[in-house]
Order: structure tokens, then sequence, then C-alpha cells
């Protein structure tokens, strides 16, 4: 039988739609696309939309006892290319040396229409 862990974690806020933020199955995590929704980045740029995405990921691998460095594999969705270099400055200064597997998708829109990127992602756990 396949053992999966539906988590929610508390310091993201409660999760009011119907998914959680993350799956865990045997050694890996799978999060769910996170966005700066409900922050203090919401309608900001893409750079600091990304940034509160990446605050969130790293209280989700404090919380599982991990870092950053863990990443597996990040799925970016940007509703524009126009920030991409400011996205890269992000994205370098969040992973370090530590560097995933990436897929960069442009969308036409996410669901709010102050959102501009938003990030899923793969993390590796002891």
């Amino acid at each position: 039988m396949i053992h999966l862990e539906r988590k929610n974690y508390a310091q993201l806020g409660t999760v009011t739609a119907p998914y959680v933020h993350a799956v865990k199955h045997n050694d890996t995590l799978y999060v769910s696309g996170l966005t700066a929704f409900g922050s203090a980045a919401q309608g900001q740029d893409m750079a600091s939309q990304a940034q509160e995405i990446f605050r969130q990921l790293k209280v989700i691998a404090a919380a599982e006892n991990t870092a950053l460095s863990a990443l597996i594999k990040v799925t970016i969705f940007v509703t524009s290319l126009d920030a991409l270099p400011a996205l890269r400055e992000v994205l370098f200064a969040n992973f370090e040396e530590s560097l995933p597997a990436s897929s960069l998708v442009q969308v036409s829109d996410l669901f709010s229409p102050d959102l501009n990127v938003e990030i899923e992602a793969v993390l590796a756990l002891d």
C-alpha cells in the first residue's frame, strides 16, 4: 500500500481551497504551487513576489528539517517574460550552489490578477 502524508504548514496560513501545501511520499516532498497571495508582496513586481515564495519554501524546508539545498526540481509559472533578469537574480540568490532541475512556463494569468509568479517544488528529505 502506498503511504502518502498530506501536509499543511500553520506558518503559511489556512488552506481554504481543495489542495494541501505539500504531499510527502517516502523521502520526497511535493510542494503545491506557492504564490505571494495574501502577503505584502501581492501586487508587487515579480522579483518581490518570488522572494516571498522562497520565504515560504524556506518555512516548509525548515519544518521538514532540511534546506533549499534539498530542492530537486522547481516549476516556475510567470505571466510575463519581461522580468526574467530580476527573477534570475532571486533564483540564484536562493539556490546558491545547489541548482535544482527547473522548468519555466509563461501563462496568460494566475488565479488573481495581482500575481505574476507561482512556483511549485520537489524536495528530497532524509
